[in-house]
């Protein structure tokens, strides 16, 4: 995850009040100022003198900064870097950061060579839109390639533990966490954003699954389910496959009625999950509409991410594997 740093100098207290509100990672002020960022907020603060400052203006200036970064120097680009400069640097080392003075530059920053500088120093003059940097830079995670497979059984299961996993978040309708038995085929399963008659809506909760599935988690990893804890970030998905990040508050442990749900795709792909027995749980249909267990029937089509399997520690690995 890319570092956001807010440069707030001269010091604004409005500023960097709006700046801890957004969630930066840091603060850059003058020295002097170190005391008044610490009273406003617990955050990183440095000074400029802390960071080396960079202006591509020639050739040298990058063979300078990629000097410096191999020297372990905290390197800032100024305003006015392009592109292809920028390219040389990260092609050749590693820690560079950029000033940006708007939402765009911060989008085009973080994109450069696919995985973008490692931090951005946002300029007073973003500030309008730090919120919007912060979201889009630092939570979202991508794309997740979703598909719509054919439920081909839904059976009872006995008991077993499930976990709810409670967030941080207000999640929306068609949110939620790629839950299943194996890495290679996981189940959009939708947050709780519905309610019924006798249950309220708990847009914060997942009730994600038995605690051996595996949940696709941020970085291309993977988790069991029983592994989520409080303080962990999780990945959320959207039914357009939109993606971003949440910190769970808690996981909650219980044993209840559990289902089987199998699924297939087109190709033949197949995959399963186990999930409560219960209304307030939900798949998500290939429109995008949360669907509850309880009503799903064979035939029923659902958001699903096929992939390729094998993890180790939830890194993905190569080797010859099946997950039934």
């Amino acid at each position: 995850m890319k570092e956001i740093w807010f440069k707030a100098v001269p010091f604004d207290k409005k500023l960097v009040t709006l700046a801890l509100e957004s969630g930066v990672d840091g603060i850059i002020v003058d020295k002097t100022k170190k005391k008044d960022v610490a009273a406003l907020g617990r955050t990183n603060v440095i000074s400029p003198e802390e960071l080396t400052d960079v202006c591509l203006n020639a050739k040298d200036d990058e063979e300078r900064a990629v000097g410096c970064l191999r020297d372990g120097q905290k390197v800032v680009l100024s305003t006015g870097w392009e592109i292809i400069p920028v390219e040389n640097i990260l092609a050749q080392s590693k820690g560079l950061g950029v000033e940006v003075a708007s939402l765009d530059q911060a989008l085009l920053a973080a994109g450069i060579l696919e995985h973008g500088v490692d931090f951005l120093v946002v300029l007073p003059e973003a500030a309008a839109e730090l919120k919007d940097i912060v979201s889009q830079v630092k939570l979202a995670q991508g794309m997740a390639q979703l598909q719509s497979a054919t439920i081909t059984a839904v059976e009872s299961a006995g008991l077993g533990h499930r976990v709810c996993v409670d967030t941080l978040s207000v999640l929306k309708r068609g949110q939620g966490m790629l839950v299943g038995n194996s890495s290679a085929f996981t189940f959009l399963v939708h947050a709780e954003t519905e309610s019924n008659p006798y249950v309220a809506a708990r847009p914060f909760r997942i009730n994600a699954g038995a605690v051996h599935a595996y949940a696709l988690m941020p970085g291309d990893k993977t988790a069991y389910l029983e592994e989520v804890t409080a303080g962990r970030e999780v990945l959320i998905v959207s039914a357009d496959g939109s993606t971003s990040l949440a910190t769970v508050g808690r996981a909650k442990v219980e044993v209840r009625p559990m289902l089987l749900i199998r699924a297939r795709l087109e190709d033949g792909t197949e995959g399963a999950i186990f999930l409560q027995n219960a209304e307030t749980i939900r798949l998500v249909t290939a429109a995008g509409e949360p669907v509850s267990v309880v009503t799903l029937k064979e035939g029923d089509q659902v958001l699903v991410k096929a992939d390729a399997a094998g993890r180790h520690f939830g890194m993905r690995i190569r080797e010859d594997i099946k997950e039934a």
